[in-house]
């Protein structure tokens, strides 16, 4: 370790003294994984734990409560100590390499499977926070995207497609925790990777770079799909970020995950009938099953006439009304290969929007190992 970090080690043993108690224990796992846990004493490590403490001393460390509850001025602080961290690595000639990113992802591999939330896995909604804070880029004034990642801000958190992401956001700052190098766009985006490879589906590519950015980044709400509207809102929502008809049937397979919530969405219920695995259900059930408006007191959705037990939106019912959307669903449906490829490809390049190609710390994505391989 450099001599110009080592001065750094005094002041941030002080501090981890009074920030210690605020840190909850990992939970212990019986998965294996492609790379050791990083628990191991080496210079990465304390560097990590370091890096951690000097956003601290800026003022930059921060956790979502579920309600929430927040300083925003602690916020701002988050950011602007960004330079202390970087200032720690440069003087610590430390690189995070792609072993360093696969530890990661093995933690949040690690935090998928729980008891007692929906279907007993954070995988869904781990997609969703990804997918959420990458679709708000525009093309044309080449703003919002990945890059800041400013669903930690009100403004943004707050905004109506975001209800019920802050449990993934919490779950994600105790991964935050133990890894503080990483930027906030990186770990969230990461996180819907390992979530789609994790719960069956495809490899996705997926490179660093991404940096946090401030509150004055927030991009308006409005920019995420409303599900009460029809093909011509999904266009003018997906065109905006750069994306064609093909590409817009094959990203909403994700609908073959999770499920919607009547407290947040205001719609209930899941598309499929294994909404923690990623198949190609999703077209199979929107083409096959008979649909019809389901009977209650929330907003208009379609519920299965078979068992009454699945869903599907509006949004989701436009892809078989539309005459250039429904060759899209018929492909999809005959062919989990070509969807996962498809996906794969538009999922990628979701994740990078609004990212300057100046930034990525790699020319080409990587392929992250899943928890299954050794």
């Amino acid at each position: 370790m450099s001599s110009a970090f080592a001065s750094l080690r005094a002041p941030l043993r002080r501090a981890a003294l009074n920030t210690s108690r605020s840190l909850r224990a990992a939970k212990p796992v019986s998965r294996t994984y492609a790379t050791g846990s990083g628990a191991s004493g080496n210079s990465n490590t304390a560097l990590w734990v370091g890096l951690g403490l000097v956003g601290a001393g800026a003022g930059g460390y921060y956790m979502f409560s579920q309600d929430l509850s927040f300083s925003e001025a602690g916020k701002q602080a988050a950011t602007a100590g960004k330079s202390g961290v970087q200032a720690a690595k440069a003087a610590a000639g430390f690189t995070p390499t792609k072993e360093d990113y696969q530890k990661v992802y093995n933690k949040i591999a690690e935090k998928l499977d729980v008891e007692g939330y929906d279907d007993n896995s954070y995988g869904p909604v781990f997609v969703r926070l990804a997918w959420h804070s990458s679709g708000t880029y525009d093309k044309e004034s080449n703003t919002g995207g990945s890059n800041y990642a400013t669903m930690r801000f009100a403004p943004e958190a707050l905004h109506g497609a975001n209800n019920g992401l802050n449990v993934a956001r919490t779950v994600m700052e105790d991964v935050k925790k133990e890894f503080p190098w990483i930027s906030y766009g990186d770990l969230w985006t990461l996180g819907g990777v390992a979530a789609i490879q994790e719960m069956g589906g495809p490899k996705i590519p997926w490179r660093p770079g991404r940096i946090d950015g401030f509150e004055k980044d927030v991009t308006p709400d409005g920019r995420l799909p409303d599900a009460t509207q029809a093909q011509d809102h999904l266009r003018a929502i997906f065109y905006r970020m750069g994306f064609n008809d093909q590409e817009i049937v094959a990203l909403s397979g994700a609908h073959a995950l999770g499920r919607c919530h009547a407290d947040r969405s205001g719609f209930e219920g899941p598309w499929t009938f294994s909404p923690t695995s990623m198949t190609n259900e999703y077209y199979k059930l929107l083409l096959n099953e008979k649909w019809s408006w389901r009977k209650w007191g929330g907003p208009k959705q379609y519920a299965d006439k078979k068992t009454g037990t699945l869903m599907m939106l509006p949004t989701d019912f436009a892809l078989i009304q539309d005459k250039a959307f429904k060759p899209w669903v018929i492909k999809y449906a005959q062919d989990e290969g070509l969807f996962f490829r498809d996906f794969s490809n538009v999922f990628a390049k979701l994740m990078e929007l609004g990212v300057p190609s100046a930034q990525w710390a790699t020319s080409e994505p990587w392929i992250m190992k899943g928890s299954d391989e050794k």
